[in-house]
């Protein structure tokens, strides 16, 4: 899948997670590993989990471990002759990471082992951990980088961010290179054109700061260049530094830091347009990997805000095979190779029940074309006995999944060949979750206690 914003376009692919003993698994006994230890401003898992991001594993390892706070830290595989690539994948590695979760990772050392091992310190990285629970962290559809270019600016940038309350003239430095990258040194009149472009588009602290330059006479991109980047990058006797004795100097480049960090993150953003886990959230669309699968003229009606009449016009979807499962975990046996039936439609929209094998389970779903999202429903469909007997496993199963769901689980639908697709997150109004493995057993015992009920009858 590709994301398109402006006129750039990123690959935002399906990312695999596995978490702690499915990411033993999925190592194996594959020797030769190189791992980094890492700093981080964004919340990092609290268990082991490996993605495979652009072909390549990367293990980040848990920073809560029996009880106990650990470094965080990265390892990838590498024959133990080949560490420069290793590190290299590592480095781009976290510089697209940090930037997609709206902070920063950097690498505090480093260190190669046959097998994969824990490496750092804890007073060497700075790390919050997820609190959402030992699953949610979550880097799926992360942009892949091909524009070398594009690489360099997310790489000053991860520079800039980690600088930026540890040495604020070096975070300055960083983050001017941001740009000074981008441009060859004959277009120097293009990158002074394109900031004072975008200084009147900044906000906050940056935009505060842009002013009160301004109304003292400054011309900002002069100053930015001659009295920042310049200041900072040389030293001389009879030159302007920025010198770290003297506080006013300080003063200067740290409210000065707030404009060029703004235009950094407004090149990448909007200029160069790499994709945050927020922009993918609004622009991507969810339900492109079902696409081939439908029919083509039935696809141009829902998109065009029309309603299907005839299941055909759903192509190979209707009868489909899909598989559903609560990411990331794997699925349950009564919720695979469910059949795709859909039995009602409206405006872009097509409602379906997803029947497993012995048309005991109805999960209900809602495929919204207008806005290319696709929804559990949770008030239609359940479990039924019209067909065959229920078991305790299918109860277990059914309010296993409604609970999850009303716990804002992550809801995928897998049919073989295609992408995954994600349902958006249910976000419960006047009512208060529950721990779904309680309302398992409670939901258990009653049905055991009806059976009881009902055989005694008989």
């Amino acid at each position: 899948m590709r994301i398109i914003l402006g006129t750039a376009k990123f690959k935002t692919p399906y990312i695999p997670h596995y978490f702690k003993d499915k990411a033993q698994e999925f190592i194996g006994n594959r020797l030769g590993w190189f791992t980094a230890g890492v700093s981080s401003s964004i919340a990092w898992p609290q268990e082991d989990v490996l993605v495979v991001y652009d072909g390549t594993e990367f293990l980040l390892r848990g920073c809560a471990v029996g009880g106990k706070q650990e470094p965080p830290c990265i390892s990838t595989p590498c024959p133990s002759d080949n560490f420069d690539d290793a590190f290299a994948r590592i480095l781009r590695f976290v510089s697209v990471l940090g930037w997609f979760k709206g902070g920063y990772v950097d690498v505090s050392g480093y260190t190669w082992s046959t097998h994969p091992i824990r490496y750092g310190h804890l007073q060497n990285s700075f790390t919050t951990m997820t609190q959402g629970g030992p699953h949610c962290f979550d880097c799926t559809y992360m942009p892949i980088i091909e524009d070398d270019r594009v690489r360099k600016a997310l790489a000053f940038c991860r520079e800039g961010r980690r600088l930026r309350y540890a040495h604020e003239a070096y975070s300055f430095l960083s983050f001017f290179k941001v740009l000074e990258s981008q441009f060859k040194k004959k277009e120097a009149k293009d990158r002074v054109a394109w900031i004072e472009r975008n200084l009147d588009k900044l906000d906050g602290h940056a935009a505060k700061r842009v002013a009160e330059l301004r109304s003292q006479g400054v011309n900002v991109s002069k100053h930015l260049f001659d009295s920042g980047r310049c200041a900072v990058a040389h030293a001389s006797l009879d030159g302007d530094i920025v010198d770290p004795d003297i506080p006013a100097d300080r003063r200067q480049i740290g409210a000065d830091l707030d404009i060029i960090e703004g235009l950094a993150n407004r090149y990448l953003a909007e200029e160069v347009c790499v994709p945050t886990e927020m922009t993918v959230y609004r622009t991507r669309d969810r339900l492109e990997p079902w696409y081939p699968l439908m029919d083509a003229d039935g696809l141009v009606k829902l998109k065009a805000g029309e309603e299907i009449t005839d299941a055909a016009e759903l192509g190979q979807l209707a009868g489909a095979k899909v598989t559903v499962r609560l990411w990331p975990r794997e699925p349950d046996e009564n919720l695979k190779d469910m059949t795709i039936i859909p039995f009602e439609s409206g405006p872009s929209l097509v409602k379906f029940y997803a029947v497993n094998q012995r048309e005991t389970i109805l999960l209900t779903f809602g495929l919204d074309a207008n806005e290319t999202r696709m929804h559990a429903l949770l008030d239609e469909g359940g479990i039924t006995e019209q067909t065959n007997e229920l078991t305790e496993d299918e109860v277990a199963t059914y309010t296993r999944y409604l609970h999850s769901v009303v716990g804002n689980a992550q809801v995928e639908l897998l049919i073989d060949g295609v992408e995954p697709v994600r349902c958006e997150i249910i976000i419960p109004t006047n009512i208060f979750p529950r721990n779904p493995e309680e309302a398992v057993l409670e939901s258990v015992e009653a049905f055991r206690h009806k059976r009881g009920h009902q055989k005694s009858q008989a």
